[in-house]
């Protein structure tokens, strides 16, 4: 198992292959179809917030205030990614992004994206939003919260090995597609 620690360099996600468990630390940032749309179409990122070495998770977390008035996430499962395939490549190539956690994997735009730019597509667990949750150590901000709405916002996690899967790696080799593959053969022999 591979920890990852942001920022993370080119070169270290280059070595990644399809199929490594990973855990990861460090800052992630959450973005869905809004904050997608947003920078695809030229958007800014808010002042101070860089996706530059770093990971987005496709989440929309269900955080709470505690009782000190802090952000606590209670639940951070993964998002169906391939919502996110028309823009995604954009946003790898012109924001610096080296890992994408998601669930269901993503298409050839994408692949070609990680593959050029240098970024891996990691899996996350579906239906595990409470103990991926217990992987996000504090929520230091959120930004676009009264543009998007508190799913679609961005929101700053400090994750601590946090658990995913490579499954497209930066030399253009997808599990989903290598999946899809095999399951079309077998079926052919059927019909």
């Amino acid at each position: 198992m591979t920890t990852l620690t942001t920022p993370i360099s080119e070169s270290v996600v280059r070595a990644l292959k399809v199929g490594e468990e990973v855990l990861i630390t460090g800052t992630v940032f959450t973005g869905r179809d809004a904050v997608h749309k947003y920078l695809y179409d030229g958007g800014a990122l808010p002042a101070g917030v860089s996706f530059q070495n770093g990971i987005l998770y496709h989440c929309g977390p269900v955080i709470i205030k505690d009782e000190a008035g802090n952000w606590k996430c209670v639940a951070a499962g993964p998002t169906t990614s391939i919502r996110e395939e028309p823009y995604q490549g954009r946003v790898i190539r012109d924001f610096g992004l080296r890992g994408v956690i998601g669930k269901g994997g993503m298409g050839e735009k994408t692949v070609a994206a990680c593959r050029e730019h240098g970024c891996v597509y990691l899996h996350a667990v579906g239906g595990a939003a409470q103990v991926l949750a217990a992987c996000v150590q504090r929520v230091p901000n959120v930004y676009f919260m009264e543009e998007f709405g508190a799913p679609e916002a961005i929101w700053e996690f400090q994750v601590a090995s946090f658990p995913a899967v490579v499954t497209i790696d930066a030399h253009g080799h997808s599990l989903h597609q290598e999946v899809l593959a095999a399951s079309q053969a077998a079926l052919a022999k059927y019909l």
